[in-house]
């Protein structure tokens, strides 16, 4: 597939981290081009964006993120690439500020693959203003092929199904600080259950009451599997989500946290939600993020169970490089679906572009 317009597709990149490296590599190589960038590292402030992403000099200077309003105005791109953090909350205020600027958006945001199941309230927010100035804003990345449209299209090929049942690991070394953290990687494990299992130990009211504030905090698969029911049609009923730490059996070094986790400590962990449906379909995913060691490596396995029960693996997934070849096959996705904040199952399945 080749793009939509003769001109050159204007990006902005916001947040010029691990992700970045490759999303602005990728724009380019696809005959796009990068016209702003922001960070809020000084270390990286001020230097030329090829200081991430390699190669030649691009004399796009990375800037404050303070300054993100008055450079749209400025270079006007036709999309940002928001790789950041991992929940809405966190990424609110530079998703606002692009539709407030009528700028399309897509984020790497976990959470931003199907909000409207953990923080409806924001979600809404940010419909309204995309709406008002014209402009979309998605959440896609790896689970946008790899947990979606490589299960829908298992889903196709079987008569009836009792139960979906999908795991997914990856090593939370690959994507920073942030989200080792948010996996709970380097606690000890009487911390881990205080800081982090505790949070899923509420009744079904009290969750409600959270994800209507806007302070739930959803695993990946949270959202994952409210986009898998929403692409396929199912009404859902109930879900619940439960966080057990995972650990290894020696000492592992870790470069994202600066540390070294001690044997028996967290070393991330696994995020089990389930969903139940009125249609009588149940949708289990597991999500395993974690420091690993050195005989372990990334896994996407999804099965059906029904008729024919069908299971599917992927060993060593480059998640990372998944990751952000999907974000940039998605942009012209992105600038031509409805106005408003439009999850991706609503746009199609994601195609490979030869040029943007």
């Amino acid at each position: 597939m080749f793009g939509k317009s003769k001109k050159v597709l204007k990006v902005a990149q916001i947040g010029c981290g691990k992700m970045a490296a490759y999303l602005m590599r990728y724009v380019y190589e696809k005959g796009g081009k990068v016209v702003c960038a922001f960070d809020v590292d000084p270390k990286k402030i001020g230097s030329d964006i090829s200081s991430v992403m390699g190669g030649e000099s691009k004399y796009v200077q990375i800037k404050n993120i303070d300054l993100l309003s008055a450079e749209l105005d400025a270079t006007k791109p036709d999309i940002a690439i928001v790789s950041t953090m991992s929940l809405v909350s966190d990424v609110y205020g530079v998703l606002m500020t692009c539709a407030n600027h009528g700028v399309n958006a897509i984020t790497t945001c976990e959470e931003a693959f199907y909000p409207w199941n953990s923080n409806p309230k924001l979600t809404r927010d940010l419909d309204k203003m995309a709406r008002k100035h014209k402009c979309t804003i998605t959440g896609s990345g790896y689970q946008d092929v790899s947990w979606g449209s490589f299960v829908l299209a298992l889903c196709a090929t079987t008569h009836n199904i009792k139960k979906i049942h999908g795991k997914s690991s990856y090593n939370v070394e690959d994507y920073g600080l942030a989200l080792a953290k948010a996996h709970g990687a380097g606690l000890d494990l009487a911390t881990f259950d205080s800081e982090i299992a505790s949070a899923d130990k509420i009744s079904d009211k009290e969750r409600e009451t959270q994800i209507a504030s806007g302070t739930f905090a959803p695993s990946f698969m949270w959202n994952n599997n409210g986009w898998l029911a929403a692409a396929l049609g199912l009404h859902v009923t109930k879900q619940t989500q439960v966080h057990v730490p995972t650990t290894y059996d020696k000492d592992l070094k870790s470069k994202a946290l600066g540390m070294t986790i001690k044997a028996g400590d967290a070393t991330g962990m696994s995020a089990v939600v389930t969903t139940e449906t009125k249609e009588g379909i149940t949708i289990e995913s597991e999500c395993i993020g974690k420091v690993y060691g050195p005989d372990e490596f990334d896994q996407n396995e999804w099965s059906i169970e029904g008729e024919p029960n069908t299971t599917f693996i992927v060993n060593r997934p480059a998640t990372v490089e998944m990751t952000c070849a999907t974000i940039v096959n998605r942009l012209w996705d992105v600038i031509d679906a409805p106005k408003g904040y439009i999850t991706t199952e609503k746009m199609g399945d994601v195609e490979f572009v030869h040029r943007l």
